[in-house]
């Protein structure tokens, strides 16, 4: 039925492991061979990534010193993965460039965005699309039409560290925007239960270098 909250644990589960998969999936298709994961928090997407031999060198940064120890902590809990040459972590943020973050195939910025003061986008774009400048960019961000079918009420966000989360066509503007005015082409994915009249829970964008 329409309005029903849906099952917590269930359903962030599900949705966790759906929004990693296709992040994976697109990141294959588009032939990377090296990957920036931006905001890499405890390591769970780059856990994936260093499962697929495609990629040769995977590089994670976040802010956060604490989410960083955690993904140093899951690696070494992995003796294959523990002395990988292909994998780096170092802390770093996304709205300050550093030479370290240029010359990748792919950048992503999973469930990143909307932590940023809206203020600050402009400076998001510029390390990723003007400075970084891969040929892939995926990111992705709650769909924040689809709060009402999680039983969320109106005007509150989902989680406590989010600065705002965006409508599909508020999000969809803001990417064509970043791709007109840095010269890559947009497509968009929805993960997740598709609802017909609020979408699915979360939103991507996969940005392709023109």
């Amino acid at each position: 039925m329409k309005n029903q909250p849906c099952r917590p644990y269930e359903q962030v589960t599900e949705l966790h492991d759906q929004r990693f998969d296709l992040v994976v999936q697109t990141l294959l298709a588009s032939r990377a061979a090296s990957v920036l994961d931006l905001g890499c928090g405890t390591g769970e997407l780059l856990m994936r990534l260093m499962g697929e031999s495609q990629f040769n060198k995977i590089v994670g940064i976040d802010s956060s010193e604490e989410a960083l120890a955690g993904a140093r902590y899951l690696f070494s809990q992995h003796d294959k993965l523990a002395d990988d040459e292909r994998l780096s972590i170092f802390h770093a943020s996304y709205i300050s460039f550093t030479e370290d973050m240029a010359g990748f195939d792919a950048a992503v910025l999973v469930e990143t965005i909307e932590h940023v003061d809206p203020h600050r986008l402009s400076a998001v774009e510029k390390v990723v699309f003007a400075c970084c400048r891969p040929k892939t960019v995926v990111i992705t961000t709650p769909n924040q039409e689809y709060n009402v079918l999680h039983g969320i009420p109106e005007g509150e966000l989902r989680h406590p560290g989010h600065r705002f989360e965006w409508s599909r066509v508020k999000f969809r503007n803001w990417a064509g925007g970043v791709a007109d005015r840095n010269g890559y082409r947009t497509s968009f994915d929805d993960i997740g239960p598709f609802d017909p009249d609020y979408g699915s829970s979360t939103q991507m964008a996969t940005f392709t270098r023109k």
